[in-house]
């Protein structure tokens, strides 16, 4: 399974203005850094939780069989698009009546083709996010997110490659989903 980002979240905007003032900047000249630092904490975040904070386009590619797959990625708002991909990196879209697609009370999407294609791969283009955007999202994400993104500016220059500090896994802790092998 491969998976890539097709629309990232929206970073700029109430999610960058949060993130000024809780440093107290008030100058454009770092928004490209600023912006970049709430991108890698909302990734932290999703590895921290499992789940994508704010919505994003995503695509994912599978093997082509008729058993039910699990997307990978969630909580699964919409599954948008289903194309087989051929040998030659042909893409082609996939009638409604040839797939099915359930979204799972876990937030997992889930697939499968009516008839197996054997040698294709197929590719699922979909939409997840725990909330729409930055404003509707949870006040912990939200302020885990910014506190996040404050640690790695201010801590920029020593090197801290540790995880999430204690503060900012404790607001996301109840978003944590735990899953039983």
């Amino acid at each position: 399974m491969k998976r890539a980002i097709v629309q990232p979240a929206d970073v700029t905007g109430a999610a960058l203005d949060e993130l000024k003032q809780w440093l107290g900047i008030t100058r454009i000249d770092e928004d490209g850094q600023l912006a970049g630092l709430l991108k890698t904490s909302l990734e932290i975040c999703e590895a921290f939780t499992g789940q994508v904070p704010i919505e994003t386009g995503f695509e994912e590619i599978h093997a082509g069989t008729n058993g039910w797959t699990r997307l990978s990625t969630c909580p699964v708002r919409a599954i948008t698009a289903v194309e087989t991909v051929d040998a030659g990196g042909l893409r082609l879209p996939l009638a409604v009546s040839s797939y099915e697609v359930e979204l799972a009370v876990d937030g997992y999407g889930l697939f499968r083709l009516l008839q197996p294609a054997s040698e294709t791969q197929v590719t699922i283009t979909f939409v997840a996010g725990i909330a729409a955007d930055w404003t509707s999202a949870p006040d912990a994400i939200k302020h885990g997110i910014i506190r996040l993104a404050a640690h790695h500016y201010l801590g920029r220059d020593n090197g801290d490659t540790s995880g999430p500090p204690a503060s900012v896994a404790a607001l996301w802790r109840p978003w944590k989903q735990v899953r039983l092998a």
